[in-house]
């Protein structure tokens, strides 16, 4: 019986296959109109933003620092909450018809053979906002519109090596990574030398870069909006499925306060018990999350490349970009890890290095577009987490390839005749 049941599986399942084709066929005008709206809705997307995109004018602005920045990472705060900007995209007709979206902007901190330089790209529209925003908390550094360095490079594999990866956050957004007020850098009667400023293991690696090499790195940031969809949530039994909001980044936050509260419960089951009372370490991680959801925030996506001539190539310097960000880490908030890079784990991922190159030119394209990924969500950054990672180092930083200001512009007198 067995065997007979064997024999007639093929035919059975030949003509179960055949059932289908048929019943997709017979409902073909209800299902093939919709796939054909999806496909040209997502191309439709695509096609109107690309050319807004490519409409826009944009600027490349480098900040050239003084000798001595007496200012903390709080000035590069506010720099930032002017570049919280939502406008742009408010209206149905904007983002589907005119493919508008909100403004976007690269933050870049960049080796040169060696010469560490700042730089801001955007828009140009918003040039003049950026500039007055930096001088205001900055007034000695001076701001200089240059030319795309990244415009001075092709990329061509037999001539020139390339590894480039992407970071992301390691938990969920709203646990915040060690930033600027954990270093101390804000408090009081500490002096200069005595700081420790996170970004000097960064500006130091920059710093190393020999010649025929480049180091590229990367923060694309835009104001972060609570995009509310739709969704179903399928409870125990389908009957029972309803449609609910998907959460905001604070509220999840919120979630997450009131779950590790809960956790404190002398006895869930009996909550006339109480709490019992908090660790140091749980009370500490409640106030973190309370004050990084209490702050503007940014989409971010964080790209690194590094550049070189084929003979000169340094394979440690790619160890240097993986582990750029670790000062950041918090065992217990938050860490940065590679989302992405270009490299393959084995061997027959990519038998032919096929696979590499495109990758390659996929993450240069990127950089020099200063675009989203497309494969990896933006994650959420806030002023305190941003301005930790990208601000203008202090006297505590004495990279000696970072690119100073020799002399200090001044304003000529009043009372010059005329």
């Amino acid at each position: 019986m067995t065997d007979n049941f064997i024999a007639l599986f093929p035919v059975f399942f030949q003509g179960l296959v055949s059932d289908v084709i048929n019943i997709l066929y017979l409902l073909l005008p209800l299902w093939l109109p919709f796939i054909l709206l999806c496909v040209f809705w997502d191309r439709w997307l695509k096609y109107v933003r690309t050319k807004f995109t490519a409409e826009q004018k944009y600027t490349l602005l480098e900040i050239k620092l003084p000798n001595e920045i007496k200012k903390t990472p709080l000035a590069m705060e506010l720099v930032l909450n002017a570049l919280f900007q939502t406008g742009g995209e408010t209206t149905f007709i904007d983002r589907y018809f005119y493919g508008k979206t909100r403004a976007v902007f690269s933050l870049e901190m960049v080796s040169l053979e060696g010469q560490v330089r700042f730089f801001i790209w955007t828009r140009s529209f918003w040039k003049n906002l950026i500039e007055s925003q930096i001088y205001a908390q900055y007034p000695d550094v001076e701001i200089f519109e240059v030319l795309n360095y990244t415009g001075f490079v092709k990329y061509d594999p037999t001539s020139l090596g390339m590894w480039a990866c992407e970071h992301c956050l390691k938990k969920d957004d709203f646990y915040p990574i060690k930033s600027y007020i954990d270093y101390r850098l804000e408090s009081e009667g500490v002096k200069e030398e005595e700081k420790s400023d996170p970004l000097t293991p960064i500006l130091e690696f920059l710093g190393s870069v020999e010649q025929g090499q480049q180091v590229w790195l990367q923060i694309i940031v835009r104001a972060h909006k609570s995009e509310r969809t739709k969704k179903l949530n399928w409870k125990n039994k389908i009957k029972k499925a309803e449609i609910s909001e998907k959460q905001s980044w604070r509220e999840e936050g919120q979630e997450e306060i009131k779950k590790l509260i809960e956790k404190v419960r002398v006895d869930e089951a009996d909550p006339s018990k109480g709490f019992r009372a908090m660790t140091k370490g749980e009370s500490a991680t409640i106030a973190a999350i309370e004050r990084s959801i209490s702050k503007l925030s940014f989409d971010c996506n964080i790209r690194a490349i590094y550049l070189a001539e084929t003979d000169k190539f340094n394979a440690i310097n790619i160890m240097g970009l993986l582990g750029a960000f670790k000062q950041f880490n918090s065992l217990e908030l938050n860490q940065f890890r590679v989302a992405a890079a270009t490299s393959f784990n084995y061997p027959w991922q990519d038998f032919r290095g096929l696979r590499m190159n495109r990758l390659k030119r996929k993450f240069f394209n990127s950089y020099k577009r200063r675009e989203f990924s497309d494969e990896y969500r933006p994650f959420v950054l806030n002023t305190e987490e941003l301005a930790t990672i990208f601000h203008f180092p202090g006297g505590v930083v004495q990279t000696p390839t970072l690119s100073r200001l020799v002399s200090k512009t001044a304003e000529p007198p009043i009372n010059l005749p005329i």
